[in-house]
């Protein structure tokens, strides 16, 4: 019955056809029903694109999400507040969202206006960090939380402490269809007098359809008329990735076991209609899913609501759904308790009817007529409890103002590329490149990283023990004959040189300066400050300004523990007034540089003086570091607003053309170091931005929309080249993500103190 709603504008935001996939499927059928329902509101979607041609959407589609584009997240909040949306009905799944976990969609959720009901697709028992960060925001920001099962409901209890009054369960939408016998639309299939089993959805590996099909011999030597159906196209991401290799796999495995004939795939996305009578000709619907930590299915609902006897597998909504008699369970895997499940079933006719009628009776109060109802009664609920809440600005809030969407940790590779002796330079894919052997640069970049994982309190014994490695190696790295460390050191445990480069010279004083300020174990600070005396006076002999550079920030972190050390105030205002006379000689209005060059770690140059402003060095420091770093980040805005550095293969000479291509991790870190350094001289929120803007580079906020960070190994590729990224996960490339990580998680822990003190 059509009825009005006082919630007259609703936004939906999930996957959305023609998208193929089913919460693509369950965003349509749920706006089409809520809009059939309550003719009165205004139902429109705002869906999620995962190509970068998007998709031919219906006139209800107002705005596209681009999946890893962190900013579309922000630009779709200001679309919806603007809309002046009563409720926005997010479908949340992990995946379908950019970020690790999904996260970018916070970015969204915490800037709207309105109140948020959340649909969850996944509600996982044991989640990893991501994963748990965000859920626990998504569930904090949502007014109401949907579920679709009573196991569902129960972990948000349980597992996630989610305040029940805020928690709906309605049970996954179906189309109203009339309880017929199967031989009616048989005809059209041409399966007249045959039994009929049926399998739908995206095809992929886990929906375990070669098991049905290893337990049909033995079926059709009872039932020689049974016929399989596997209805559905390859699941979209599968064939990016591998093609049809799986659907081909599945026919050649029919062909083996001579069961081609009674076996057929029907290789597309079906519409409703077309669907209704797949289910329409079906005897026993078959889901043979592998993995049990499935909350939902929208399959299985459709089949079962729509009277279908089922036979499944025994993941978390199957048990649920064909409990007391509802339908048949089988082991995961088990292709002969399917066959014998299924040869039970179709002897037993009364049985199998009864199983049927008592589907469809309980699908009486999942067709989408009702589920419609059930969630306009969820906005109603929601905009209840927004009343006299404060309102949000409609401008979207600067960083300084809301929590970070950062990833969690994961050290894994870090561990892999680091040995005895130290941390490995180069990785041949994951894989770490012992040929290349061991660098002073990566050591105690390391070094420096374990620090500060101690400060954020993610120290443990592991790391503890690799901090005492890095140091070890950084401590033999150090020639006492002339002051300088060596760089490059063979698998063989020899040194390949005397005196390593001028720049990692200053790499090393920078770290040891660190953690004379930072590090919380004495014996390591002792160490730090003795080698740090040792190695100063060569860096004064040094002739590369990043090498300056990287002293400056050694010496202003020395200095704020050790001030009126005199050699170093010294050698502080010697190398800022070096970089302050390069300055002078090379910049111009429109090239506001050093050199007449932008090469590699540019931003560590501006760095460098704003650390030694802040430290007691001549105030023009700070102005000169400013400019110049406000001009790099210009200069490293895509037309997107994407970061964009300089590419490493010909850089950019001021009178000659761009290099984009490759860009290196190094670049971004040290443009989130600097951002952050201009940030705590000034307290400026513009910093902010655009620290972040460089580090979301990391999370495919780029030229190709393509992650450098790793999630599943913990590592960073190694480089964005015209069209990929470069495979290999060197030591570089995954520190300079480690690094940017955790300065990111420091400044975030100082505005999170801030916000609170704001609050009380």
């Amino acid at each position: 019955m059509n009825q009005s709603s006082d919630v007259r504008r609703i936004a939906f935001i999930g996957d959305y056809l023609p998208r193929k996939c089913g919460i693509a499927t369950y965003t349509h059928d749920l706006c089409t029903s809520v809009a059939t329902q309550f003719p009165a509101a205004d139902c429109f979607v705002v869906p999620v694109n995962d190509v970068p041609e998007g998709y031919d959407y219906p006139d209800e589609v107002r705005f596209e999400i681009e999946e890893k584009e962190p900013e579309s997240y922000l630009r779709a909040a200001d679309y919806l507040n603007f809309s002046n949306a009563d409720v926005v009905c997010l479908q949340h799944e992990y995946g379908i969202f950019g970020g690790p976990a999904g996260g970018h969609v916070l970015r969204l959720l915490r800037n709207l206006r309105m109140p948020i009901v959340t649909t969850l697709h996944t509600v996982l028992k044991e989640p990893n960090d991501d994963q748990r960060r965000v859920m626990n925001e998504v569930l904090d920001l949502s007014a109401r939380v949907i579920v679709m099962s009573e196991r569902a409901r129960s972990f948000l209890l349980d597992v996630w402490r989610t305040p029940e009054s805020k928690i709906d369960l309605i049970a996954h939408g179906i189309p109203d269809m009339p309880f017929v016998d199967p031989a009616f639309y048989k005809d059209q299939f041409g399966v007249e007098g045959k039994l009929v089993a049926l399998t739908f959805g995206l095809l992929s590996p886990n929906k375990g359809v070669e098991h049905m099909l290893e337990a049909m011999p033995a079926i059709l030597e009872e039932f020689p008329d049974f016929v399989y159906i596997v209805l559905g196209a390859t699941h979209p991401s599968l064939l990016r990735e591998q093609g049809e290799r799986y659907r081909i796999g599945l026919e050649r495995l029919a062909l083996k076991l001579g069961i081609r004939e009674n076996v057929s795939f029907y290789n597309r996305f079906v519409d409703l209609p077309e669907l209704i009578e797949f289910i329409g000709v079906t005897d026993v619907y078959v889901t043979p899913y592998l993995n049990p930590a499935q909350i939902t299915s929208g399959t299985l609902a459709y089949a079962f609501g729509c009277g279908k006897a089922v036979v499944s597998t025994p993941y978390w909504h199957a048990e649920e759904l064909l409990a007391d008699d509802r339908g048949v369970l089988v082991p995961f895997g088990d292709s002969r308790a399917l066959s014998d499940a299924l040869r039970e079933l179709l002897r037993d006719a009364p049985r199998r009817h009864a199983m049927r009628k008592r589907a469809y009776l309980m699908g009486r109060e999942m067709v989408w007529g009702r589920v419609a109802h059930q969630f306009v009664d969820s906005f109603r609920q929601a905009r209840g409890s927004r009343q006299g809440a404060p309102v949000k600005p409609l401008a979207v809030r600067t960083l300084a103002e809301q929590p970070l969407d950062l990833p969690g940790w994961r050290l894994d590779h870090l561990d892999r590329m680091s040995d005895s002796a130290g941390m490995i330079q180069h990785a041949a894919f994951t894989v770490p490149n012992l040929a290349e052997g061991y660098c002073v640069d990566d050591n105690a970049r390391a070094l420096l990283l374990t620090t500060m994982l101690e400060r954020l309190g993610q120290g443990t014994p592991g790391t503890s023990r690799l901090a005492s490695t890095y140091a070890a190696f950084v401590n033999h790295a150090f020639n006492p004959e002339n002051g300088r460390f060596r760089n490059f050191m063979g698998f063989d445990r020899r040194w390949i040189e005397e005196a390593g480069s001028d720049d990692s010279h200053g790499r090393a004083i920078w770290v040891l300066g660190a953690l004379v300020q930072h590090s919380r174990r004495p014996g390591l600070q002792f160490w730090a400050s003795d080698l740090f005396d040792r190695a100063l006076p060569a860096l004064l002999e040094t002739t590369s300004p990043r090498a300056w550079a990287f002293g400056l920030l050694g010496i202003a972190c020395y200095l704020r523990r050790l001030a009126g050390a005199r050699p170093a105030g010294q050698a502080r205002d010697v190398l800022t007034a070096r970089l302050l006379a390069l300055h002078e000689a090379a910049a111009t209005d429109e090239w506001n540089w050093f050199e007449d060059r932008l090469t590699y770690d540019n931003a560590r140059l501006s760095q460098g003086l704003i650390a030694a402003a802040g430290d007691g060095g001549p105030p023009e420091a700070l102005r000169v570091g400013l400019d110049t770093l406000s001009w790099l980040a210009r200069h490293h805005r895509a037309p997107s607003g994407c970061f964009r550095p300089v590419g490493c293969r010909g850089f950019h000479l001021r009178e000659g053309a761009r290099a984009q291509f490759d860009q290196q991790p190094v670049e971004a870190q040290a443009m989130v170091s600097a951002c952050l350094e201009a940030y705590h001289a000034t307290e400026a929120p513009a910093w902010l931005t655009e620290a972040r803007r460089a580090f979301e580079w990391f999370l495919g906020s780029n030229d190709l929309g393509l992650e450098l960070y790793d999630a599943a190994t913990g590592g960073c590729h190694d480089g964005l080249q015209e069209n990929r990224v470069n495979q290999n996960q060197g030591a570089e490339s995954t520190l300079a993500f480690l690094l940017s990580l955790a300065e990111m998680k420091l400044i975030e822990s100082v505005l999170s103190h801030q916000r609170q003190v704001q609050t009380t």
